[in-house]
């Protein structure tokens, strides 16, 4: 990957510690061992993904109970306000 492409990042800094807690509780629902120490590098990327895209599910849900139970939770932008 180019220098400059990562968009893997935090967008909230103050939910960072909460979102590495949610990676790893995603992982252990998975039944995937977590390493010592916690590097994933060594983990198949397909097995890195089903973290991730079980995560997005769960963030997602969590969105639409929000919202069935009348409550529109906060939007932040996170977007940046030029488009390419």
């Amino acid at each position: 990957m180019a220098q400059g492409q990562k968009s893997n990042r935090i967008l909230i800094n103050q939910a960072s510690n909460a979102m590495e807690q949610f990676k790893w509780e995603t992982a252990a629902e998975l039944g995937i061992q977590v390493p010592q120490g916690g590097y994933m590098g060594d983990i198949p990327s397909r097995v890195n993904g089903a973290i991730g895209g079980n995560m997005v599910k769960k963030m997602i849900a969590a969105y639409e109970t929000s919202l069935a139970s009348g409550n529109q939770p906060p939007t932040p932008q996170v977007t940046s306000s030029g488009a390419r």
